[in-house]
C-alpha cells in the first residue's frame, strides 16, 4: 500500500513538473505587442526579453494558455497569462502579440 502511494505522488509530481518549467512553449520567439505600450517582446527558454531588458521567468502550459511567471525585476511575483488565438497571435488582458517573422 505504502508503494502505491509512493509511486502515485511520484507520477503526480512528475505530470506538474513537466508542465512548469524554462519552455516558452508556444510563446518561443520574437512578438511585437500591440495596443498601449507597443514593443518587442522576446520569449527564450527561462527568459523574457523586452525593451533590452532581460527578466528571469517560469513558463506554464494550460492547453492553449501560457502563463508568465516573473522571479525577478519589476514584475517579481506577478504572472501574466497569454491565450494562443494561433500560432501568430496571443492575447492577455494588457496586450495582444503577434509574432514577428
Amino acid at each position: 500500500m505504502k508503494t502505491l502511494r509512493v509511486t502515485s505522488v511520484f507520477c503526480l509530481v512528475l505530470i506538474v513538473s513537466s508542465c512548469t518549467g524554462s519552455d516558452p512553449g508556444a510563446l518561443a520567439g520574437n512578438w511585437q505587442a500591440a495596443g498601449i505600450l507597443p514593443m518587442k517582446v522576446t520569449y527564450r527558454a527561462g527568459e523574457e526579453e523586452a525593451m533590452g531588458i532581460i527578466t528571469n521567468v517560469s513558463y506554464e502550459s494550460r492547453g492553449k494558455d501560457v502563463i508568465v511567471s516573473y522571479k525577478d525585476g519589476m514584475m517579481k511575483g506577478t504572472s501574466i497569462r497569454y491565450t494562443m488565438v494561433n500560432a501568430d497571435t496571443a492575447r492577455s488582458e494588457l496586450v495582444t502579440l503577434v509574432r514577428r517573422k
